[in-house]
């Protein structure tokens, strides 16, 4: 296929050319050569769209050209003409993505339909009302998308109409109605662009591809794609389709349906139609549609069809599908079917089904599941018997429990969610510009909109939960008002939602860890079959380390010692320790501080008996343990100025001063880590006597014990762990021969520093393992600190793609991952079977873990619930690496 060419015909696309006609493209090209009704098309190309945007927004050389050709040979094959007074070729033009994004991208119908056009519309229907309703559509859609007419001067014209006439909906108006509302607008959008717009409907068609184009990089779709990790480079195809019309009576339709509950996964009927309405008024929410079902008895004919249409291309495609469909006068036309987003509840149970049906195997299941979804199943539930009355009840949207103040627009959702404040999102139904609120949002709440609307889909896909079309309640958006019956609810007022059973509370219900069913369960061993990577995880406590056992995790990579003493009942004696002016005083502290550390790794060993647990020795960057020095400083001049306590002033002062010796202009790159216990190394020697006095209570209380693997953080120089080295071994030594007992124990270090890296064949002379601490080796590899980049600039650095991912979220390849690994290479040239880890956050996102087992780790480690996506994430690294 040439680069150069920019314009596929229907017939000659299928589901393979998915990067190049997009996957609506393609999967209609799909439905077309299997046989399905559908309406006739050609297809702009995603490099159309990229060659466009490379170049400003110019498209490139002959496409236009193409694109006149193409509306020839779709006129010839119809037998109608664009924007003719006799057969007219109405079309609509849409988007699509490599990647389904549903509602982020522009869509205009009815294009082609005109004064002359629309009467030859009424004669050819018999519906006049019909012709004049797609008319005023068509002037609204493409006011808006081709010429950016705002949306609300059409809406505020269509509710006055309908206020007027007294109709509740928009299919209540007559033809006359919206003879005059099409005049409305038409004074609207001139009044609005200062003259008359352009009726030639060839213009038109090459305004509104380019709209779409447009569309690609506007703010909702660049939100979408941060969030799915969808690169900004694919750019979107363009379809170009005669129209099929399902608003052209009581004999038309229009819907959307899932082969199976995207919900749930159950294997039933589920979507949703409306009667005389064109897509748009189902995906957007306008109106609340009828369940599918019913459409049996109102059009049974093109039910029929519909389900044997439905289950032919599960069959075809071997997964769920998601299709649209409109019915004109009683035929049924297939517009898109695409694989479903669904919960990852539903993934499991479809993977799961699917596998049992014979359809798929074990291998193709892993493949068809996301890892980073399976987060949606450690979401939190409401108790079954909580005895609370809902305030309101919707359709259950999206499942999972959400428990929030009340937000009424997007802005603000998102300016309080990024602060951390749990926000519930209310609106009469979310459009696709909400997408940023949405994001931060801990649940969604439409008063209009269905199982199938945009709230609804979207909500699935990130897991969020959503009741939709939530019935009797009112929105005021200026005095941010949610009102049900006498009730009136604030922003800010703490509300509950389950998106499992529709329900609404008016106050915050106490919410239940979820419950892993059998269908994970199932496929986790599927995914553990598979993987090499071991998958350990990040944990400090007791509580943690369980939790992580019980996801899964072959052991901890890493468990913080730091972290053992920020609770305030423990951080004296640590200050006690750093302050000390003396051997003495210093070793005091320390005896205060060893039965606290053992009783901590006694927890920690009981939960992880069997398996390897490696232990950090102390990494304090010292000001988290230290008073504040400005702080300190406050309170000598308050002693000094109220004649204070003698003795206070004095320990002040001292504490002051000790302070001041220690204090550090970057204490991230200063005494901590490897160096901190250079200066003193009774802090080593105290935490090896703790880990093994632990690792030995437990094994005589226990009957067994961990695999003790002691690390040393920080190291930049093979002499730094050559020293520590022997002070460990000696303490445990020491340990053991007291104990007179035998326990085998390991001692490595924490590669986080650039030179570790490149000097690894020195370093791993003194170490038993390698683990990468990716958080500090990205901040120092790249030079910028984590919390200052990620509260600054680095936000604008995705956003305007100078990177394309955070790269504390999702490993750095090209830097961080070529020092991991250089890191591994020159360590196994030392140590052929040394054992390499990475114990950063990295080591949970399915992305990096692939990278990892490129690179030839053993095992990564992560935080407790991220396990189950590591698990998946290794066990897909396997696949696409077999499948090349």
């Amino acid at each position: 296929m040439s680069e150069d060419r920019y314009i596929y015909d229907l017939s000659e696309g299928d589901a393979s050319m998915r990067s190049l006609l997009g996957g609506k493209g393609a999967n209609v090209a799909e439905m077309a050569k299997v046989g399905l009704p559908v309406p006739d098309l050609f297809t702009v190309t995603t490099t159309a769209c990229v060659k466009t945007m490379n170049n400003g927004g110019t498209w490139p050389e002959g496409l236009a050209d193409e694109i006149a050709e193409a509306l020839k040979r779709l006129e010839q094959r119809t037998g109608r003409t664009l924007g003719a007074a006799e057969k007219p070729l109405l079309l609509s033009v849409r988007s699509g993505a490599v990647h389904s994004m549903p509602g982020m991208m522009d869509t205009v119908l009815n294009l082609g339909i005109s004064d002359e056009s629309v009467k030859a519309l009424a004669e050819e229907s018999g519906n006049e009302r019909f012709a004049w309703d797609s008319y005023r559509r068509f002037i609204q859609m493409y006011g808006e998308v081709g010429e950016g007419v705002p949306a609300h001067l059409y809406e505020d014209a269509l509710a006055a109409l309908k206020h007027e006439r007294g109709a509740a909906q928009d299919t209540d108006l007559t033809a006359d109605d919206l003879k005059a509302l099409v005049a409305t607008y038409k004074e609207i959008s001139n009044e609005y662009l200062g003259g008359e717009w352009s009726s030639d409907p060839h213009e038109q068609l090459n305004r509104a591809v380019d709209a779409v184009f447009r569309s690609w990089s506007n703010p909702r779709a660049e939100v979408y794609r941060r969030a799915h990790n969808i690169s900004a480079s694919l750019g979107t195809a363009v379809n170009v389709q005669q129209m099929v019309f399902g608003n052209r009576g009581d004999t038309s339709a229009t819907g959307v349906c899932f082969t199976r509950n995207p919900s749930t996964g159950e294997k039933a009927l589920y979507g949703e139609f409306l009667v005389n309405a064109q897509g748009e008024d189902v995906v957007a929410g306008i109106r609340t549609p009828r369940q599918l079902h019913e459409m049996q008895e109102v059009l049974p004919e093109a039910y029929a069809q519909l389900i044997k249409t439905m289950n032919d291309m599960e069959l075809h495609y071997k997964d769920m599908q998601d299709m649209e469909f409109t019915i004109e006068d009683g035929k049924l036309y297939m517009l898109q079917t695409r694989n479903g987003k669904r919960t990852a509840a539903a993934a499991l149970k479809i993977a799961s089904d699917l596998v049992g049906e014979g359809v798929i195997t074990q291998k193709e299941a892993l493949l068809r599941i996301e890892p980073g979804q399976l987060d949606q199943l450690l979401h939190p539930a409401i108790p079954p018997k909580h005895g609370k009355d809902p305030i309101a009840t919707g359709l259950p949207a999206s499942p999972g429990a959400a428990v929030g103040g009340v937000v009424f627009d997007a802005d603000t959702a998102a300016d309080l969610g990024g602060k951390g404040e749990a926000v519930v999102l209310v609106r009469y139904e979310t459009t696709p510009d909400d997408i940023h609120g949405v994001i931060v949002a801990q649940g969604i709440l439409t008063a209009h909109g269905g199982m199938t609307s945009h709230a609804a889909v979207v909500a699935r896909g990130m897991g969020k939960p959503c009741v939709a079309g939530a019935q009797g309640i009112k929105i005021d958006t200026a005095a941010k008002t949610l009102t049900i019956g006498d009730r009136v609810i604030r922003e800010g007022d703490v509300i509950t939602l389950d998106g499992s059973e529709g329900k609404v509370y008016g106050e915050a219900l106490e919410l239940i860890p979820p419950q892993i069913n059998e269908d994970f369960l199932n496929v986790v061993q599927w995914a553990d079959d598979v993987r090499r990577l071991g998958v350990r995880a990040n944990a400090d406590n007791f509580e943690d380390a369980s939790k992580a056992r019980e996801l899964g995790a072959e052991g901890i990579g890493l468990c913080r010692t730091e972290h053992m003493f920020m609770a305030q009942d423990r951080l004296p004696a640590v200050r006690k320790m750093i302050l000390a002016e003396t051997p003495e005083q210093r070793a005091a502290a320390l005896e205060e501080i060893l039965p606290m550390q053992q009783q901590d790794f006694e927890g920690i060993f009981t939960a992880m008996k069997g398996l390897p647990v490696t232990v950090r020795l102390l990494d304090p960057p010292l000001h988290e343990f230290l008073p504040n020095l400005v702080e300190q400083s406050l309170l000598v001049q308050r002693l000094e100025l109220t004649d204070g306590d003698s003795g206070e002033l004095a320990e002040a002062r001292a504490t002051l001063a000790q302070v001041k010796r220690l204090h550090e202009l970057n204490p991230m790159l200063g005494t901590r880590g490897v160096r901190l216990a250079m200066l003193y190394p009774e802090i080593p020697d105290m935490q090896a006597r703790a880990i093994i006095r632990a690792a030995l209570a437990v094994k005589e209380r226990e009957g067994e014990t961990v695999g003790v693997e002691i690390m040393i953080p920080l190291v930049a120089l093979s002499q730094e762990l050559e020293t520590q080295r022997a002070i460990v071994v000696a303490a445990v030594d020491d340990e053991l021969a007291k104990a007179g007992q035998q326990l085998d124990y390991t001692v490595g270090t924490m590669i986080e520093l650039p030179r570790a890296a490149l000097v690894a064949d020195k370093i791993a002379e003194h170490a038993d393992f390698f683990s990468f601490g990716t958080n500090d080796l990205t901040q120092t590899t790249i030079g910028i600190s984590r919390d200052d980049a990620e509260n600054g600039f680095l936000t604008n650095y995705v956003m305007e793609h100078v990177l394309e991912r955070n790269p504390f979220e999702s490993i750095d390849v090209e830097g961080v991952g070529s020092l991991v690994e250089i890191g591994v290479e020159k360590g196994r040239q030392t140590k052929a079977k040394l054992k390499t880890g990475v114990c950063g956050e990295h080591g949970g996102d399915p992305d990096s873990v692939s990278f990892f087992h490129g690179a030839g780790l053993d095992y990564v480690s992560c935080s407790p619930f991220r396990v189950p996506i590591a698990r998946f994430a290794a066990a897909k690294a396997v696949l696409q690496e077999q499948a090349g």
